[in-house]
């Protein structure tokens, strides 16, 4: 079995440019991804713009280039594939790691094969557990966690679960397809967050009626024909419901993260790394990107996580 110096679990845009500073630094690695070059990316809705410019998406000093003053996700994903291909990347994709453990070195086992490393790098992002509301219903088949693009709900009754970015665009969206939107939000108002292009559109749809909105709501239970919900008076609401997108968010993988032997924290169950080489409790694993919040997903970003790459390959090179 060889021995690589360094592998990277996840080939979202962190764990490539901890490839690529890999790379640059002559140590060995390996990318070991469950889907496709940037999967998390891929799964994004199709027509999905980034907060970001372009810039702030860049890696490894490649310029990323668009005509578009924001790009989207075909851009990124042109972007970050593309790196893939001109620096040749070695990436094993659509394997999955199964378990961490470490005695005189790391030993990797995947969905296909074992592997063995000096070093590893958890990159995995959130991306692929949803938070789920935890309510009788969600289980049914017309609710969905993920919302991709807008024409399988025209004409249809949609509740629209959340107030974050990606709630919003899929509440617009619909709406402008043709369907019958309610929004269901937990909070008082849409969040501060959402891209400040899009806010004032939702907040103008709401006001004008074209769009239902219930603040300070609760979902209770989904039936197959309804959704039944509490409002902030505590007057429950039951209405007719063909679809649920829940845009309640995204977790890391806790218990990968446990089984590996990192040690996480409070409530949020933030893992434990040193900031300054981002080395968890388990010496030698390291962390990098989203997955560095814990259920503080919104700390983490490409554009403020980029850092966390150079950070890494720097420690193992003392070390090793």
């Amino acid at each position: 079995m060889k021995l690589f110096d360094i592998i990277i679990i996840g080939g979202g845009p962190i764990g490539l440019n901890c490839a690529l500073e890999a790379q640059k630094a002559g140590l060995s690695y390996l990318i070991i991804e469950k889907g496709t070059i940037v999967n998390s990316l891929y799964n994004y809705p199709l027509y999905m713009t980034f907060f970001s410019t372009a810039d702030k998406l860049e890696i490894a000093d490649v310029p990323f280039i668009t005509t578009s003053p924001k790009p989207g996700r075909r851009d990124a994903l042109e972007y970050y594939q593309g790196i893939s291909r001109q620096r040749n990347i070695n990436i094993n994709l659509y394997e999955e790691v199964l378990k961490i453990t470490k005695e005189e070195h790391f030993l990797i086992e995947t969905s296909k094969s074992a592997y063995s490393a000096k070093k590893v790098v958890i990159a995995t992002g959130f991306y692929d557990i949803p938070n789920k509301m935890n309510v009788k219903g969600e289980e049914l088949p017309k609710v969905k966690h993920y919302y991709s693009e807008p024409y399988p709900y025209a004409n249809q009754k949609i509740a629209v679960i959340g107030s974050s970015n990606s709630a919003v665009d899929a509440a617009l969206e619909t709406y402008r397809k043709g369907a019958e939107v309610t929004m269901i939000i937990r909070h008082a108002e849409i969040s501060k967050s959402v891209k400040y292009w899009v806010k004032p559109d939702i907040e103008n749809r709401i006001a004008e009626g074209n769009i239902a909105a219930h603040f300070k709501a609760e979902v209770l239970e989904i039936t197959p024909t309804t959704i039944i919900f509490k409002d902030e008076h505590q007057t429950v609401h039951e209405i007719e419901n063909d679809f649920v997108l829940a845009m309640t968010g995204y977790l890391p993988n806790f218990e990968f993260l446990r089984n590996s032997g990192i040690e996480l924290q409070g409530d949020c169950l933030n893992p434990f790394y040193n900031q300054e080489t981002m080395e968890t409790n388990v010496p030698g694993l390291y962390l990098a990107g989203v997955v560095c919040g814990g259920k503080d997903t919104h700390l983490w970003f490409i554009e403020n996580s980029r850092i966390h790459a150079d950070l890494i390959v720097k420690d193992i090179l003392k070390k090793l």
